[in-house]
């Protein structure tokens, strides 16, 4: 029949279209964003960094960042094809507080989220905890392990937080491949749990 034949014809179309997912990559100002995007990206990342300048530092104080001379203004874009089927399309957030703004758009549609957390300055990952959890956004934790900084376990991260137990906290090097995907991977399989605990993908 035709119309069978038609129907083929279109699930074949939409076989050969890679299904996209979106994942936010969240945290602090100065907490490895842009550098975690730019490390598990394909492609060369869009970034939206710009000079700091005297007049944000009053908004964006870079005590314990002080090397920091640039910061993301809108968004990081990266991508990584997972299989011939599925392509990750990485968001970065931005993390100062007037850009904020923001992240109700970058969040429509998205899988989960990363979430960096800074040991130097743990509380700045707190707005995108509370950000996520309120919207349902199911999310990990990924510890940005900067040269020098005090190296915390992920019990003390989660305390500090106020984590609940199924939140996973990860460690991670933002500057490394290997340790982004990881941080990744921790996401996707929580992502797995919560969809066989409630029969679909939150």
């Amino acid at each position: 029949m035709a119309y069978a034949h038609d129907c083929d014809a279109d699930a074949a179309a939409r076989s050969a279209v890679p299904a996209t997912l979106k994942v936010l990559v969240a945290g602090g100002f100065g907490a490895g964003k842009t550098t975690f995007v730019g490390a598990v990206s394909e492609i060369e990342p869009l970034s939206t960094e710009e000079l700091l300048s005297d007049l944000g530092a009053a908004d964006d104080p870079l005590d314990g960042v002080e090397a920091k001379a640039t910061t993301t203004v809108a968004l990081d874009f990266g991508r990584i094809t997972l299989d011939g089927r599925h392509v990750l399309y990485l968001f970065g957030m931005p993390g100062q507080h007037r850009f904020w703004f923001l992240w109700e758009e970058l969040c429509a549609g998205a899988l989960g989220a990363v979430v960096l957390a800074d040991t130097r300055r743990l509380a700045d990952c707190f707005p995108a905890v509370d950000f996520f959890e309120r919207r349902g956004i199911a999310f990990v934790v990924a510890v940005n392990e900067f040269d020098e900084a005090h190296r915390y376990a992920p019990d003390e991260v989660r305390a500090a937080v106020g984590l609940g137990p199924e939140v996973p906290v990860v460690r991670c090097d933002a500057r490394l491949t290997g340790s982004g995907t990881g941080a990744l991977a921790a996401l996707v399989r929580h992502l797995l749990c919560l969809s066989n605990e409630s029969g679909g993908l939150p």
